[in-house]
Parts: C-alpha cells; sequence; structure tokens
C-alpha cells in the first residue's frame, strides 16, 4: 500500500507537476532532482495509486485497449470482447535491467511446446498506458539509456531477432528521480523529461514536525491512515479526470504562443521541445484550474517547471532557478497583441485535441515520449557516442552473445538453450555447439585528477580560469563517458582536494568558483596527495600536472622539496600524467621538464594557457 499521495506535506511545485503529467501525459514526464529523503519516490509512487484506472483487454500482457486489439497480443486474438478495469501499470525500471529484458525477447517455451516463435514482452510493454518509474535515473547504465533515447516518438516498440519482427505500442509517462551531487544526466537524456523539479528538505520546523507525525501514523497503521486520505484521494481523481474532459477545449491567445517564444530565446532554451512542452503544459495548466482559455500566468508557472534543465548556462552561472529572473523577463517582454475574432491556438496532436469521453484514453491517444523511432537488432545496441573504446566488463549489460569455449567463465543460459531449440524444436537436445558465452562491455571510465599550482605568481590566476573552464568541459558529457575529475590545488604550505571526484556539474561549478590562489609552492605534499587519491580509486587514472616544477616548501618534518618532489613522481610512474608546464619567467630553470622526466610522461609548454587548449589537450591524452 503506497503513501497516499494527499498526504505528502508542502512540496506543491512537485505535486503539481505530477498531476499535470496525469492529465496531459503528452507533457513527456517529469525529472525529479533533489537530496536524499525528500519524498521523491514517495511521490512517484503515490501517482499511481492515484490516477484513474484503465480499461484493457482483459490478460492483455500489453495492456492494449478496447480500441486497439493487438495481432501479437494472444489475449486480444482469444478473447477480443472480454475486458477489464485495471489500475495504472507502475513500471520500475531497474538500474542493472538488460536490453532484453525491458525490450522483450524470444519465448522459448512457445518455441518449444507450440513449434512457433512469439515475443516475450518487456518491461516497455508492461508500462504501455501507465508509469516507467526510473530511481537514481542519472546512475542509469549506458545500454539503457540507448534504448530509452530511442522509443519510438509514436510510442512503438519494434523488436527484430531471429526471424521474430514484432512492433507493439509503448506509450508511457517517464518519471525519473536523482540526486544531483551523484552525477548528471547527458543533455540528449535530460531534454527528453518534459518537466523537471528540483526539490528539498523543508525548513519549516512546523511542516518538519508534520512531516514525521504523518510517516509514523501511517507506518503504525496503514490501512487507518490511507482510510483517512480517502477522500482528498477521490477529490483529486476526480479533479484529473475533470481535467482530462476539459483539456481539449482549452484555447491559447495566438499572442500567448508569441511569448512563448521569446522566453525561449531570451533565456538561451535551444531545444524546440521546450516551446512545445511549454505550449502543452499551459494548455494544462489552464485545465486544471477549471479554465478553457489560457493565461500569461499559466504560461509563467508552466516556465518555471519546463526550463529550467534545457536552459544553456555559462560556467560558473548560479545553479539553481531564480524565479525573480522569469518575472522580470516578462515584465520587460511586450504584452501579448490583442486578439480579434477567433484565433485560438491549438496543437494539431491527439493529446490536446482528442474527444473521448472515456479518460484513460487520453494515455492511449498521447505520445507521451517525444523519442526517435526504436529498432533493434539483435538486440545489439552498439552506442557509437562519446569518445570511450567498448571494452570487455564482467559488470555491464551483455551486447552479445559468442560461441563458448573452454574458457568461457559467463556462460549464457537462456541463449544456449534458445540456439539449440531453434535448432532442432522437436527434439531438444543441449550439444557443446550450442553453448553461448555472454560478452558484456561498458565505456571505459576515466578519473581525471588535475594538481594545480596555485602559489603566488602572477601566472596563477590565468592557470585557475583555464582549469575552471576545462573540468566544467569535461564534466558536461561525463555521463555518457563515465568520467570523474578531481582538482588538488596547492599553495602556501598545504596542498587540498579542493573538488572531490565528481561527474556532477554543478558540484564542480561550486567548488571551483571560489578556488584560491597566492603563496608558496608545497609540490612534493600536492604529489603525495595525488598518489594517496589514485590509490582509493578504481576508474583508470589520468594525472594532469600544470606547474612550474619550482617546490619550495618540503613535507611535514622537513627536507628538500624538490627531491621529495622527484621521489614521489617516481613512485608515480605506472600512472598515466601530463605535464603543463606554466613557467613564464625570462630565464627558465626546466623544472617541469624534470618532473615530467621522473613522472615518465610528456610535458607541454603552454604560454597561453586557455581552457580550449587544455581541454583538447587532455581528451587527446583519453583517446
Amino acid at each position: 500500500m503506497a503513501y497516499p499521495f494527499a498526504a505528502l506535506v508542502g512540496q506543491e511545485p512537485l505535486k503539481l507537476a505530477l498531476l499535470l503529467c496525469a492529465i496531459n501525459p503528452g507533457i513527456g514526464g517529469i525529472l525529479i532532482q533533489g537530496d536524499k529523503g525528500t519524498a521523491k519516490s514517495t511521490a512517484a509512487r503515490g501517482l499511481a495509486e492515484l490516477m484513474p484506472s484503465l480499461q484493457r483487454v482483459a490478460q492483455s500482457r500489453y495492456n492494449a485497449s478496447p480500441e486497439e486489439l493487438l495481432e501479437c497480443c494472444e489475449a486480444c486474438q482469444l478473447n477480443p470482447d472480454s475486458f477489464e478495469v485495471v489500475p495504472v501499470p507502475f513500471v520500475t525500471l531497474p538500474l542493472g535491467a538488460t536490453e532484453d529484458r525491458v525490450l522483450g525477447h524470444l519465448d522459448l517455451e512457445s518455441v518449444l511446446n507450440e513449434k512457433r516463435k512469439k515475443l516475450q514482452p518487456g518491461l516497455l510493454a508492461t508500462a504501455h498506458r501507465g508509469i516507467l518509474y526510473i530511481d537514481e535515473v542519472n546512475l542509469l547504465s549506458d545500454h539503457l539509456v540507448d534504448v530509452l533515447l530511442d522509443v519510438a516518438a509514436m510510442g512503438v516498440n519494434t523488436v527484430q531477432r531471429d526471424g521474430l519482427s514484432i512492433s507493439h505500442p509503448s506509450r508511457f509517462m517517464l518519471i525519473g528521480t536523482m540526486n544531483p551531487e551523484e552525477g548528471n544526466l547527458r543533455p540528449q537524456f535530460l531534454d527528453r523529461f518534459g518537466l523537471m523539479v528540483d526539490v528539498q528538505a523543508p525548513t519549516d520546523v512546523n511542516e518538519r514536525t508534520e512531516v514525521i507525525r504523518r510517516r509514523i501514523a501511517y507506518e503504525t497503521n496503514p490501512k487507518a491512515f490511507i482510510d483517512t486520505w480517502a477522500a482528498e484521494q477521490t477529490n483529486l481523481t476526480q479533479q484529473i479526470e475533470r481535467a482530462r474532459q476539459l483539456l481539449p477545449s482549452v484555447a491559447m491567445p495566438e499572442g500567448l504562443l508569441t511569448l512563448i517564444s521569446q522566453l525561449c530565446t531570451q533565456l538561451n532554451v535551444s531545444s524546440l521541445r521546450a516551446d512545445i512542452v511549454l505550449y502543452k503544459t499551459a494548455l494544462t495548466l489552464a485545465a486544471y484550474h477549471n479554465r478553457t482559455t489560457v493565461t500569461a500566468d499559466d504560461v509563467k508557472q508552466a516556465a518555471e517547471l519546463v526550463l529550467p534543465h534545457r536552459r544553456r548556462k555559462k560556467p560558473f552561472e548560479p545553479n539553481h532557478w531564480n524565479n525573480s529572473e522569469l518575472d522580470e523577463l516578462m515584465n520587460q517582454l511586450p504584452p501579448p497583441p490583442e486578439e480579434t475574432g477567433n484565433n485560438d491556438t491549438r496543437e494539431n496532436n491527439p493529446a490536446d485535441s482528442t474527444d473521448s469521453d472515456s479518460s484513460e484514453e487520453v494515455f492511449d491517444s498521447a505520445p507521451v515520449a517525444s523519442f526517435p523511432s526504436l529498432q533493434v537488432e539483435d538486440f545489439r545496441m552498439n552506442a557509437s557516442a562519446g569518445r570511450r573504446s567498448v571494452t570487455e566488463n564482467s559488470n555491464r549489460g551483455f551486447v552479445k552473445q559468442t560461441i563458448a569455449n573452454a574458457q568461457t567463465k559467463d556462460l549464457a543460459i537462456q541463449a544456449s538453450i534458445q540456439q539449440a531449440i531453434i535448432r532442432n524444436p522437436d527434439h531438444f537436445s543441449l550439444q557443446k555447439e550450442d553453448l553461448q558465452a555472454n560478452v558484456r562491455s561498458g565505456k571505459t571510465g576515466h578519473l581525471i585528477v588535475f594538481v594545480v599550482d596555485a602559489s603566488g605568481s602572477m601566472a596563477a590566476s590565468r592557470r585557475m580560469e583555464a582549469v575552471k573552464g576545462s573540468v566544467l568541459s569535461l564534466l558536461t558529457d561525463a555521463y555518457q563517458r563515465r568520467d570523474t575529475v578531481a582538482v588538488i590545488a596547492f599553495r602556501g604550505v598545504e596542498a587540498q582536494l579542493v573538488l572531490e571526484p565528481t561527474q556532477s556539474v554543478e558540484r564542480a561549478e561550486t567548488a571551483l568558483r571560489a578556488l584560491p590562489t597566492g603563496g608558496r609552492t608545497p609540490l612534493p605534499q600536492a604529489l603525495q596527495l595525488a598518489q594517496d587519491l589514485l590509490n582509493q580509486r578504481k576508474e583508470n587514472p589520468l594525472l594532469i600536472i600544470l606547474s612550474d616544477g619550482k617546490a619550495n616548501v618540503p613535507l611535514p618534518g622537513g627536507g628538500d622539496a624538490w627531491q621529495q618532489s622527484l621521489e614521489i613522481a617516481q613512485s608515480l610512474r605506472q600512472v598515466p600524467t601530463l605535464v603543463l608546464d606554466t613557467d613564464t619567467d625570462y630565464l627558465r630553470l626546466g623544472k617541469a621538464s624534470e618532473l615530467a622526466a621522473a613522472l615518465g610522461a610528456d610535458c607541454v609548454s603552454l604560454e597561453a594557457l586557455s581552457a580550449e587548449t587544455l581541454t583538447r589537450t587532455i581528451v587527446k591524452q583519453l583517446q
């Protein structure tokens, strides 16, 4: 029994966004971002309990509606006139799922017993007309992200394998939750979420107290607690149904459509999907408030949900969306032109124009996720994006199966049985030549550690700016490449890990904004700190040292700082390293070159160090 949606305390933007997606799945789902323990998962699960039930063909494994009898659905063929009412499907996509679990696979039992090939439906079939929920979506494996990025714009999943070619509808509301401290979503995936809400734990004492009080009551007696909120739950369900029926009648004045485009342009939003989703969300807000005409306030409120995660930011701009900026911008824009006659604007799509009387058909007709067509050949998804080669990795999802041999450690049981059945379905026997092995793969990630001389030279500020820009550039697609970045700065009498290993652009921005400069040069301590960090991590390392090599602060206990630096460098020879010589003095001592020789690394002199040249140099090292 899920915690009642109506019983959630606070989090009004989150609750509103979820209700809007329930009213109009054509919005494209929602990304819920926030710290741990802020009711992200509770709200998502509670929404499913709130939504009106669906009518489907009895026992259909594809959740087929009475109006969409499917050729691949046995229930549709055997009992086309038998229907049942079921709760809205709520399907959780596990982070470690394989493609065949998500897409569907060949049903071996039917091949063996019925001598025919048919599809064993996957999660995309089960989630049809329901909710597909991904917890910690930013940790989703690359191969699953590629699958979701290929889900059909028309909501169709096509599976082709071993002579099996089947298509079935797969339209769902996509809900993802994530903690931004654990890494970012790659931009292509981020843009697929119609709305985004950033949730935070309440700071008001009374509100926090009420959260605890209700949670304790729920855990003590779940049934009694749910009964207490039943009336409010029913009211919300009826409100969703009323808004769904009103939605096709909602109109937007032409001037407000122009306002939408102005907002997206002024706020530096490049994706045209933003304009479309903003339009749909504004219409849905009007329906939610029981109105048939969109107002400027609807557009503004919709923009707060649609634009924050699509806006392109410059380095070191504030991380959080500032509503006052939106207010100021709307006040500066010219007012919408006065309307003359009936020039209402409605997008020509089923989500906004359906005249169905049944509320569940909003799910049936709406293109919930605007994804390109899904075509899976032999279930082998070879993602080519990013700069990393595909390598064998026993912890990743399988890419393909190959014939097993004596060295095989990962036997593909199902694939082996399937091969034997296909070879001779009349007389099953598993032979040596039928044995298959899983070949698992994943993109190799790197830990890129910057060791930056922040001592008091004239070039220090320029070095810092270059490092900041390069770190953010590398992190923009770190999710896709599975790279993490760390920064060690050394100045004064100590070295400091100013940016712990992260994939999060937000964390990097916060840490680097106040990166210090000035003082002496404790190079040996910085190298020792880098060595300790690399020993604690499992990623493939890449060490980037920006320094002129002029060490003058020894390790605690005293000694020769330069000799200590060389000794530690010798112990780091197995670590791929690049030394960037930042010496700008007229008479150069060549210390950075000596340091590079001790490390067994290349040394590059960068007279005019910039974020772009540094990033290009590092990327070349990674290829």
